[in-house]
């Protein structure tokens, strides 16, 4: 046997390589429509005169939030710790103080939390952040976004008050903690005793009134409480707080969330030392509350409102696909 036949012999007997579309979750197809969609999405804000900008993926600051759970790193040579991003919105903001006004963002992004369909500990963000934006601008850009993207005509509009009140038969601003606990108990089945008001808020959100939002077509809501305020302003309405926060839905999936943004640096040290406090009573860790950014609003950040947008949830609400682990190309499992 000559040995260009030996090594046939082997590749056909013993090393029979799998097929390319097997070693994926996504389809050829839906890789191409994943490209040209990404190539849409920069058109949007290239016609819109936004810049595009890159931010590094891994920092010493780290967005803190109470449910979002950052990667750390230890790099060789360095004392401190490292993050990988949550999102890029710390480092945007900070390119914001350089007077450039329209900026957008395409970036990979990483949290530590488990794989889902809708989840992936790796994902693609899409940010931007545009100065002089007040509340109203923000998701008038937005809707914008979703109805040239998405190949949709207008969106529906919703406060976060009257979607509960909708699907979920509660005011949440104005009914008790008692009543809010019950329904919990009456409707999920949950013993949440003791639990807090904006936990068992969350629990009806997610069983009770998203799996309805953006049915048919997008829906942005908007008006949250002003205890999920996040990096948002607050403003009063005529039933209570509000964070000027809007979400947009799509058949049931959160895909961008948006805040008319705070610029005062006292008030987010006071929410961040807020959040690290209930980090440490759900038993993990605090994060940084001394950052770049601080500094960086200390100086005086520019009034803007900004949105991240998850690429993967978009373009899985877009193909209808019914887990996000089809629009890319390697998920954790074959990463």
């Amino acid at each position: 046997m000559s040995r260009e036949e030996e090594v046939g012999s082997h590749a056909h007997s013993e090393f029979e390589l799998p097929k390319p579309e097997s070693m994926m979750a996504m389809s050829r197809e839906t890789l191409r429509s994943r490209a040209e969609w990404l190539r849409r999405l920069r058109e949007f804000f290239w016609e819109r005169s936004f810049i595009e900008v890159e931010t590094p993926v891994v920092s010493r600051d780290t967005v803190i939030d109470l449910h979002i759970d950052p990667i750390p790193l230890s790099l060789p040579g360095r004392s401190f710790r490292f993050y990988l991003q949550t999102s890029p919105e710390y480092l945007m903001k900070r390119l914001l103080m350089l007077g450039e006004p329209a900026i957008f963002q395409i970036a990979h992004a990483f949290r530590a939390e488990e794989t889902g369909f809708q989840h992936n500990p790796e994902f693609t963000m899409c940010e931007w952040y545009r100065v002089g934006d007040d509340y109203q601008a923000g998701q008038e850009l937005l809707v914008e976004l979703a109805q040239v993207m998405f190949d949709v005509d207008g969106c529906n509009r919703l406060t976060y008050r009257n979607a509960f009140r909708q699907w979920a038969g509660v005011d949440p601003f104005n009914d008790s903690t008692s009543r809010i606990r019950g329904l919990c108990d009456e409707w999920l089945g949950k013993k949440v005793d003791g639990v807090a008001r904006d936990v068992c808020l969350d629990l009806l959100f997610s069983e009770k009134v998203q799996p309805q939002l953006g049915q048919g077509i997008p829906t942005l809501l908007t008006d949250f409480p002003a205890e999920q305020s996040a990096l948002a302003k607050v403003t009063a309405r005529d039933y209570g707080w509000v964070a000027e926060r809007y979400e947009l839905f799509w058949k049931g999936l959160e895909l961008a969330n948006g805040y008319h943004e705070l610029l005062d640096p006292e008030e987010l040290t006071a929410r961040q030392h807020q959040v690290n406090a209930k980090r440490v009573e759900a038993g993990k860790d605090p994060l940084p509350e001394r950052s770049r950014l601080l500094d960086a609003m200390t100086t005086g950040l520019p009034p803007c409102s900004g949105v991240a947008l998850g690429v993967e949830r978009a373009l899985q609400a877009f193909l209808d696909l019914e887990s996000i682990s089809e629009v890319m190309p390697f998920p954790i499992d074959q990463a």
